[in-house]
């Protein structure tokens, strides 16, 4: 097993410290230049966009686009943005942030495209109640590559369904016993029971649970951080000056290669956002939106939000701070003990609270991607029941093992999905842009709701439900 991980973690090496990099970020790079900075100029519009499907109403499996945003949050906001980013200032300086926040604003375009596609590309649901899309859909369907679409439907199901989830659980259990003394094995049958309760609900219940835990628990700890930053307001201008001086400091840019500032702020960002890993077109595909486009503007803003609200406001607790060279803690510990400065002795069992929050919604959301693959490899019940199964397992496990061997398995699986799902999007995205072009020629023409109709795309090959525009439902 030690061997098995030494070559795996060695390969992961490679592929996370050049090829997916390069790959993502000249990805970004691409599509922010051929969409004329998407990203940028519908800031205010994808705001406006998820307040007016905040307060929808949907029955049954039907999700609505706010709803779909939900739970993408729900599975990339976790206990990487608030231990990741601790680790990011102590291994790249505080320059490490300026850097996350720009491939943030490039990697917005790259989640705009991906989630449009997904959208496109989406089909209706057996029982006629909501749809199922992501990249298996517009591999097999967009591009007929049939089997890259099963092999990355399997490496997604395993990787978030099951892989993720054993890494969450685990955290929820170390968290929680460390700080309330609780027994690991409790912990781990609690929170088997809670997250299969709402995963057995189906794709309908899982909306609906994320919908109100996510901005509660987003909110509690932007909140938090409001209060920190308020409190310490006359330091703000010497922590945004470390930022950038940091961020473009001689040694820190060029020093070993492209400096520990840049690339720890690319990988944490990359790693944070999800922007082209293909995770995050499977539940905006499951949108009942109006238009492709309309989807992937609301999912591109859930880049802003994971790494420039939440992975922000661990930066400033580290930052204001200011103790982060001389702990000598890192990761999770560095937060408890900064917040504790504030805070008290109370700190640690909130910030255990908080990780509860923010690892229970991602197993959630990450069983959200696996369902939505299972359904694209068989229509039969047995299988998806079976993989329920197999989840309230690694939940169990995962709270109890030791995983450094899976947590590496886990990265290798990524970094393939990454190299199939930008490559599909980067051939796909005629679609995604002409989509695109054709929202924008309908807010021109002064309609407040864009419909959409596939015969304004250059290729109309599998795409099975925007025959009509009717499909909509207000």
């Amino acid at each position: 097993m030690e061997a098995l991980n030494a070559i795996v973690s060695e390969i992961n090496g490679f592929l996370w410290s050049s090829v997916i990099i390069i790959l993502l970020v000249g990805a970004g790079f691409y599509f922010t230049v051929r969409t004329r900075g998407v990203q940028i100029r519908y800031f205010t519009k994808m705001f406006s966009l998820i307040t007016e499907s905040a307060g929808k109403k949907t029955a049954d499996n039907e999700i609505s686009p706010f709803q779909a945003f939900c739970v993408s949050t729900a599975s990339r906001v976790g206990v990487g943005n608030i231990a990741g980013i601790a680790i990011a200032i102590t291994a790249g300086g505080p320059g490490a942030i300026f850097w996350m926040w720009f491939i943030a604003i490039i990697g917005s375009a790259t989640g705009f495209v991906e989630s449009t596609l997904g959208q496109i590309y989406k089909v209706p649901r057996e029982d006629g109640n909501g749809f199922r899309g992501g990249p298996a859909y517009y591999l097999k369907n967009g591009l007929g590559h049939g089997l890259w679409a099963a092999i990355f439907a399997i490496l997604i199901s395993v990787t978030y369904g099951m892989i993720y989830n054993s890494v969450q659980s685990n955290t929820i259990a170390l968290a929680l016993s460390s700080s309330l003394g609780l027994d690991r094995m409790l912990i781990g049958g609690v929170v088997t029971v809670l997250a299969m309760a709402v995963i057995c609900g189906g794709m309908g219940r899982i909306a609906r649970v994320t919908e109100w835990m996510v901005p509660i628990m987003a909110g509690i700890y932007i909140l938090i951080t409001l209060g920190i930053m308020l409190f310490n307001i006359t330091e703000m201008p010497r922590v945004f000056g470390i930022i950038l001086r940091d961020a473009f400091d001689f040694q820190a840019v060029f020093g070993g290669g492209m400096g520990a500032a840049v690339l720890t702020g690319f990988k944490r960002g990359l790693f944070s956002n999800e922007a082209g890993e293909g995770s995050v077109p499977n539940a905006a595909a499951t949108a009942d939106a109006s238009h492709p486009a309309v989807q992937g503007l609301i999912q591109s803003f859930g880049v802003y939000v994971d790494t420039l609200f939440i992975c922000s406001a661990s930066a400033f607790i580290v930052l204001l701070t200011g103790d982060y060279t001389s702990t000598g803690l890192t990761g999770i510990e560095l937060i408890q003990w900064d917040l504790a400065q504030y805070f008290g002795p109370m700190a640690p069992k909130a910030v255990s609270i908080l990780i509860f929050l923010f690892a229970f919604t991602s197993l959630i959301g990450n069983y959200y991607y696996g369902e939505i693959n299972i359904g694209h490899l068989t229509k039969k019940k047995w299988p998806l029941n079976l993989f329920r199964v197999c989840i309230a397992v690694m939940i169990f496990w995962g709270s109890q093992a030791d995983l450094p061997l899976v947590w590496n398995l886990a990265d290798l699986f990524m970094a393939f999905m990454i190299l199939t799902n930008v490559t599909a999007i980067l051939l796909l995205f005629p679609q995604a842009n002409a989509c695109l072009k054709d929202y924008e020629r309908q807010l021109k023409e002064g309609i407040q709701t864009p419909f959409f109709h596939k015969n304004v795309l250059p290729s109309q090959k599998g795409i099975y439900w925007w025959d009509k525009e009717n499909n909509y439902k207000e």
